[in-house]
């Protein structure tokens, strides 16, 4: 009986820790990022503030845990568009993952602006053991792990190491080491520039930094484009809507 008790208690736990994060996230959307407060999250789930304390000791804990959801959430979404083309070419499988990404974050301008703009961003950053921290690497692999199957199977045009600056080498080869060798330094070089114009292009746009375009979708096809000619893919353009 003792199992059976402390398991149903175990059950009642997790609904209430998901209930918390998603009152959070409610909280998020319609009030921005400073209404998620313990006490207005507290208040929304009819107890006080120290008894949500139980539950998140903290107000930054409660923030990476939300965070750590947006990151696993947007992860499925990459994962799902990438293996819906299973059977594809590595062009479709990474632009479709990759249109996936941007479609989830202009879908959830709130959650993603606060992945990357939330009171705690970079203090996870210190612990590589925590869920948010974690979630955020599965993200990151999605994309990763795409470009390492593309070296492992057919390769793609790598810079000269000799001319790219010395401190710059010296980061390459650091980030090749902390990847597990599965990229050399120089095809690390065009991952890294890749997924930051990616990921840089996508977070501009979500925060509203380039409101002087009207059309940031043919924008982001063209990053696209470019992206297929670093990795020497067949670009192919988004297939047309269907209404």
């Amino acid at each position: 009986m003792a199992v059976h008790a402390s398991t149903r208690r175990e059950r009642v736990r997790q609904n209430t820790l998901q209930e918390i994060r998603s009152i959070a996230r409610q909280l998020l959307i319609a009030d921005g990022s400073s209404g998620v407060t313990v006490n207005a999250v507290a208040r929304e789930m009819g107890m006080s503030g120290p008894a949500l304390y139980r539950y998140y000791p903290s107000h930054e804990e409660l923030v990476e845990a939300v965070t750590a959801d947006f990151f696993v959430e947007l992860t499925g979404v990459m994962e799902a568009a990438r293996d819906d083309a299973a059977s594809d070419t590595p062009a479709r499988r990474l632009l479709a993952t990759c249109r996936a990404m941007r479609s989830w974050a202009i879908a959830h301008r709130a959650e993603f602006e606060w992945m990357f703009t939330s009171p705690t961003a970079g203090s996870h950053q210190l612990n590589s053991m925590s869920a948010r921290y974690q979630a955020k690497q599965g993200f990151e692999r999605v994309f990763f792990e795409q470009i390492v199957e593309l070296w492992r199977t057919r390769s793609f045009p790598t810079p000269d190491l000799k001319e790219l600056p010395a401190t710059l080498r010296r980061q390459l080869r650091d980030y090749s080491v902390a990847m597990e060798g599965l990229l050399p330094p120089e095809a690390a070089h065009v991952f890294l520039s890749c997924w930051i114009r990616l990921y840089g292009l996508l977070c501009m746009e979500v925060l509203n930094q380039l409101e002087f375009y009207s059309d940031l979708e043919s924008f982001f096809e063209e990053c696209l484009r470019d992206l297929c000619t670093m990795l020497d893919l067949e670009y192919e353009p988004a297939p047309e809507r269907t209404e």
